[in-house]
Formats: C-alpha cells, structure tokens, sequence
C-alpha cells in the first residue's frame, strides 16, 4: 500500500501563514520547529502540510491544493459569514465544481465534495470556465 501523507510548501512567513490556515481553514498544529522555521499543520484526515519559511521570494507557481469538504456550498456560507475572502463561489470551472481561495502566499485552495462533484462538476458535464 502506499499513500500520500505529507506536503512541503514554502511561504515567506510562516506564522503568518500557521495562522491563516489554523483560521481560515480550521486545520490544528501538529508541531513547530521555531528554530527551523517550520510548522507542521494537519487536516481533520490526517494529512500534513509543512510550511516552511524561506528567505527567497515565493511564486505559487500554480501549486493549487484540493481540500474535500462535505458540503461546498454549506462551507462556502459558512466561512463567508466567518469573513475568510474567497477568490470565486462555488462555481463549474475547468475542474469541476467548488470555491476557490488564495493563501497568504498566493497558493490557490480549492474545495470540492463528493455529491457537487457529481451534480455539477466534471463528472456531470462540461466544465465551464476557470
């Protein structure tokens, strides 16, 4: 069996970066490493995303990152109503169908569930546009 566990991505300040997705996307701290400049965050299924400071600019380079939530128009509300900024609603784009938001650093989060997916996303027609 293999499975993916773990993601490394840099950021320019990385307790910038620990608040924005603790806040915005409710994901918990596993660990800090203040002396490296890395923090470990890990999502309710126990994925880990390590931010890792580094001194040279960040481009996103079009490193999107997908996060499966149970219902993406429910989640879409409730975080608005909460005050995260989001890029675009819920909407059919190249991908299927979600909301888009950006990090701190400009990486893109898209979120996605199982049913829109199927109603309204790739798996259910054409996608529109981006």
């Amino acid at each position: 069996m293999m499975k993916f566990d773990h993601l490394s991505i840099p950021v320019s300040d990385a307790n910038r970066s620990r608040d924005w997705y603790v806040e915005s996307l409710g994901m918990t701290i596993e660990f800090e490493l203040p002396e490296r400049r890395v923090i470990a965050l890990q999502d309710s299924g126990g994925f880990t995303i390590f931010l890792h400071e580094v001194s040279a600019a960040i481009a996103a380079n079009g490193c999107a990152l997908w996060f499966q939530v149970d219902d993406v128009d429910a989640t879409f509300a409730d975080w608005s109503a909460r005050g995260v900024a989001f890029t675009h609603p819920p909407r059919k784009s190249f991908w299927g169908y979600g909301a888009e938001l950006a990090d701190p650093d400009g990486y893109l989060i898209r979120l996605w569930d199982e049913r829109s997916m199927k109603e309204k996303g790739a798996l259910g027609g054409e996608a529109g546009p981006d």
